[in-house]
């Protein structure tokens, strides 16, 4: 099991976070053997779909070259642009080849681990010069697959070419039967089917090499139980902090409800335990509103506001633990307490237009339409 500096085992697969660090420090998992491999395979296919198209431009390009004109030997001037444009000429002509090979090299990073640039890998570090640390890597799991990798290549390489000469053998002695261009054109021909059989060899050694580096990096990125706990705690915050946010939270609403209180039409209570503050306008609402509620001290800081306000106060028991417990902050009562509420409502509707008019004040109602589900047992 891979454990860190401080001995403790990297049991824990890398998080999201742990992979995205990594990536920004250039850290993912590479294959040379792969990218090797991808670049010798475009190598040898742009040789044999392009090798008779640039032999047949290159050997024509020779015999212009080598075909001097007179005035050209006692013109240093005119002989210079001749060469400026064989040069040009030699370089539009492999240009496609050299486009293969610039998409073979993209495409093994993007195909393992994705692309990343990052300047600390050019950073230099002791650690890297480390003659412990180069032992470990020499004797350790990458040591042994380089080694591996080593004989495969020497063995598969050796004995894929030396079955090709002998296959070849005579295809190659008949080259020298033609002329220049046609020979030239058949040379590359059978380099580039050489090439390709050699190339294709080492995609065996390519596929044992890619996996094991997406697993060698893997395990390097594994974490111990602590690092985990450690970016939960850096990425959700410490609990001390948490709990200071939450109370910070708590302390802005109850802020924020004590000032709905007094804009309040009534505020139920138990008395002395709950106390709910309700809001009514009929152009505005669908239903009553509880803009307030609290239990013991906060109810009585409720009945407290309220009396300050002049906001009238209703004991109605039942009623009140009923819509405590059944409605939130800014939420519309439930239907199944419409009724008694709203003969609340028109009881202090009533007492605001006695006291007013200096009528006789209504009766408190009784007997509110409560459901026993909704506040017994609670």
């Amino acid at each position: 099991m891979a454990e860190n500096e401080d001995g403790q085992e990297k049991s824990e697969e890398p998080s999201a976070k742990k992979l995205a660090d990594a990536k920004q420090k250039g850290e993912v998992p590479r294959s040379r053997e792969l990218n090797t491999t991808l670049v010798l395979l475009a190598s040898s296919v742009g040789l044999m779909s392009m090798g008779g198209g640039i032999g047949d431009g290159l050997a024509k390009m020779l015999s212009d070259s080598l075909t001097i004109e007179r005035r050209l030997m006692f013109e240093p001037g005119l002989m210079l642009k001749v060469a400026s444009t064989t040069a040009l000429d030699t370089l539009f002509l492999i240009l496609p080849f050299l486009a293969v090979l610039m998409m073979a090299v993209f495409i093994s990073p993007a195909i393992l681990g994705g692309f990343a640039f990052s300047s600390k890998k050019l950073q230099p570090k002791l650690s890297n010069i480390s003659p412990l640390k180069g032992m470990k890597k020499l004797f350790g799991a990458q040591g042994l697959m380089e080694l591996v990798k080593s004989i495969l290549k020497v063995a598969l390489i050796s004995g894929v070419g030396a079955w090709l000469i002998v296959a070849l053998f005579d295809d190659v002695l008949r080259v020298s039967q033609f002329e220049f261009a046609i020979a030239f054109a058949k040379s590359i021909h059978i380099v580039g089917w050489f090439f390709l059989a050699v190339c294709s060899s080492v995609i065996v050694i390519a596929l044992i090499d890619a996996p094991f580096q997406i697993w060698q990096y893997k395990k390097q990125q594994k974490m111990t139980k602590k690092e985990v706990k450690d970016e939960q705690k850096n990425m959700e915050g410490s609990p001390e902090l948490k709990s200071k946010i939450r109370q910070l939270q708590m302390d802005i609403a109850m802020r924020r409800m004590m000032e709905e209180i007094p804009k309040a039409d009534v505020i139920i209570t138990n008395p002395t335990h709950f106390a709910v503050a309700l809001k009514y306008d009929d152009e505005k609402m669908r239903a009553p509103v509880m803009v307030a509620k609290g239990a013991d001290l906060i109810a009585a800081r409720i009945r407290e506001i309220a009396q300050e306000n002049n906001v009238p106060l209703v004991s109605a028991p039942p009623l009140a633990r009923a819509i405590f417990f059944s409605t939130e902050i800014d939420q519309e009562i439930p239907e199944r307490l419409y009724l008694a509420v709203a003969q609340i409502l028109a009881y202090i509707y009533q007492l605001k237009q006695a006291i007013n008019m200096g009528g006789e004040r209504p009766d408190m109602p009784k007997d509110l339409d409560v459901p026993e589900d909704m506040w017994k047992g609670k």
